[in-house]
């Protein structure tokens, strides 16, 4: 794993160049431009006060500020994660051509696409940070986790979408896959809800890692206090640990990918 990474820095400009072909390509000739980026989020967001406003009128509550804010706040993350998995697994027999041609650490195909999608989050995060500060909910010192928590996301994405990546080239119905659970994913993790909603189940919502992470970075930034330990402590362990085993599969079967394209 420590050869891949010190292969992948060696090809840091490929991996520059890669990625800023991905931006370019999304937003070339999109009437949009830019704003696809914040679209995405606004539907999911929008749906989410929907759903929450139900599950609140159904136990006569209604949906504050609040609620609302963290709805956002975990929206975004989500919408990063489905995205860069999406992307990474078309990543490697989208690019064929380059794959069976020339040499180069194949792994910088899907993290050049989850680096294109890290760029969208950015845009997206910016515009929530804009938000947040005209409806005055405020900060606290409890913020500076979310740069670690957003780590975590990264890097459980990253690993994910390595393993998928290279399973796709293997088997190609292996996106049908992903594209169903990702349809119905966000049903499974706390997103529109919280996970203490379920009460005893819990436990069994949070175990899903990108529960973990939602949760830790909701409790961060919008709840104002320190994340979960146990939820933190796990959602880290468990990222480092999917980035490793995605790393290490990857570069195993490399040597296979142009033969089975």
């Amino acid at each position: 794993m420590f050869e891949a990474l010190k292969e992948l820095i060696k090809y840091r400009d490929l991996f520059y160049m890669l990625t800023l072909r991905d931006i370019r390509i999304r937003y070339k000739q999109a009437v949009m431009g830019f704003m696809w980026a914040i679209f995405m989020p606004i539907v999911a967001v929008a749906a989410g006060i929907l759903i929450k406003q139900a599950m609140a009128s159904a136990s006569g509550h209604a949906v504050d500020m609040v609620g609302i804010v963290s709805i956002s706040v975990k929206v975004l993350p989500w919408t990063f994660f489905i995205s860069s998995i999406r992307f990474a697994v078309q990543s490697l027999v989208g690019n064929s051509n380059l794959v069976t041609k020339i040499y180069f650490p194949r792994a910088v195909l899907p993290l050049a696409s989850i680096a294109a999608c890290l760029f969208d989050l950015a845009i997206s995060a910016a515009i929530l940070t804009l938000i947040l500060c005209f409806v005055h909910l405020g900060v606290s010192i409890n913020i500076l986790w979310a740069p670690l928590i957003i780590l975590f996301l990264v890097l459980f994405t990253t690993g994910l979408g390595l393993l998928l990546a290279a399973a796709n080239l293997f088997f190609r119905d292996v996106k049908y896959v992903v594209e169903i659970i990702l349809m119905f994913g966000i049903f499974f993790t706390p997103v529109f809800y919280d996970a203490d909603t379920f009460g005893h189940l819990r436990t069994f919502m949070l175990l899903n890692p990108m529960g973990s992470i939602l949760e830790t970075l909701n409790q961060a930034i919008v709840l104002k206090h320190m994340p979960n330990a146990h939820c933190l402590l796990y959602a880290g362990v468990s990222s480092i640990a999917m980035f490793c085993i995605g790393m290490i599969v990857f570069h195993s079967r490399e040597q296979f990918f142009a033969e089975n394209i």
